[in-house]
Order: C-alpha cells, then structure tokens, then sequence
C-alpha cells in the first residue's frame, strides 16, 4: 500500500507586539499608583464615590503626569477592544499589529482634535465653564473604562473561542458607564444649563453623538478593504 502525505503549511500569527502593550500597560498604571498613590485609589472609587471628581475639578489635572500616563493607557485599551470587535465581526485579524497601529493612531488624534474643537465650539455657545469640567470628567470615566477594558482585552486577545454575550456585555458597560458620567454631569451642572439647554443639546449632537458615528462608519469603511 501506498500512502501519501500531504503537508499543510502552519500558519503561525504572531502576539508578540500584543502581549509587549499589555506589559507597558500595566507598567504604566504601576507607576502611576506608585508615583500618585492617593489620587489613583480615590480614582479607583470614581463609580461608587464623587470624591475624585470634586477633589481634582481643577482643569489643569487635564495635563498633570497621572493623567497623561494613564491617557496612553486609556488609548491603548480602546485600540485593542476597537480591533477585537472588528475581528468578531469579520473586518480585520486581531493578530495583524498594522491594524492596530492605524486604529491606535486614528483614536488618539480623533480625542485630542474632539478635544481642542470642543473648548472652540464651547467657547461659541459660551459654555466653557461647563464644557471644561465635563472634559475632566469624561477624561476620567474614559480612562477608568480603559483600565476595566485591559483584562477583559487579554482574555479575548488570547481566547479563540469568544461568546456573543462577552463581546455585547462589554459594550453594553461601557455604554452604561458613559451614560452614567452624563448624567452625573447633568445633575452637578443643572443650574449652569438651564439658560441654555437649547445649546447643551447642539453641543450633544454634534460633538458627542455624531463623532462616534462616523469614527464607526470610516473604520469598518477603510478596514473592509
């Protein structure tokens, strides 16, 4: 009898680069417990405490080093869950570090520009006192998502086998804590907001609705192809 083999090439994806960002994540945030230990433990209260939101209210926090740290951790962890959804949903390989390099790019100029358009459009409709201290807060609701997000982006990273409900459980998460910041926000700032409602809800459509959107539709766009 004769018998034939057939060899079949093992294609072998590499992780490397992936596991090398989980590491400089989590070395990020040790050293932003060590180095602003008080700051980040009142930050780890943020949804069962509003004692780091009035404490740290001023809006040069926006630039101290706690939260420049733990902004490239924020946008690491998003790039990774945004490229695991688009994986799921048959977009783009969760191995392929090109992609994850163009998505990581495309967030982090995508806050700052949001950023910097907001404070003009703010300055506008005259709501800048609001608009700066919603900033901060949604910088830090933002970014303690993030840090949520890194274990759960390990698991799905490395996990082949990911159920429907993990990947919509998350997304309904985050989905409720943002809701959750906007409404803390509404409930400080109500009487700042009263006068003018009309332009609150202008700012909503345009600048924390519509962005989203398109960011959606341009990556599942240019990634598709």
């Amino acid at each position: 009898m004769i018998f034939e083999t057939f060899l079949q090439p093992r294609v072998l994806e590499p992780k490397d680069w992936a596991t090398y960002l989980f590491v400089l994540s989590f070395v990020l945030i040790a050293i932003s417990k060590t180095v602003f230990e008080g700051r980040f433990n009142e930050f780890l209260r943020i949804l069962i405490s509003d004692k780091y939101i009035k404490v740290y209210k001023d809006t040069s926090h926006l630039m101290s080093g706690f939260t420049i740290l733990l902004f490239i951790v924020q946008v690491i962890s998003f790039s990774f869950f945004i490229q695991l959804v688009l994986n799921y949903l048959g977009y783009v390989s969760k191995t392929d570090w090109i992609i994850f390099l163009r998505i990581f790019t495309f967030f982090g100029i995508f806050v700052l520009s949001k950023f910097l358009i907001e404070k003009i459009v703010a300055a506008i409709f005259n709501i800048e006192e609001f608009t700066e201290q919603f900033n901060l807060q949604k910088v830090s609701y933002r970014t303690f998502i993030g840090i949520i997000l890194l274990p759960i982006n390990i698991y799905l990273f490395y996990n082949n086998n990911v159920s429907n409900v993990l990947i919509f459980c998350v997304i309904g998460v985050i989905l409720a804590i943002n809701l959750f910041s906007y409404l803390i926000s509404l409930k400080i700032y109500q009487n700042l907001l009263l006068g003018k409602l009309f332009y609150f809800i202008l700012y909503l459509c345009a600048l924390e609705i519509a962005p989203y959107y398109f960011i959606y539709y341009l990556i599942t766009k240019n990634l598709a192809h």
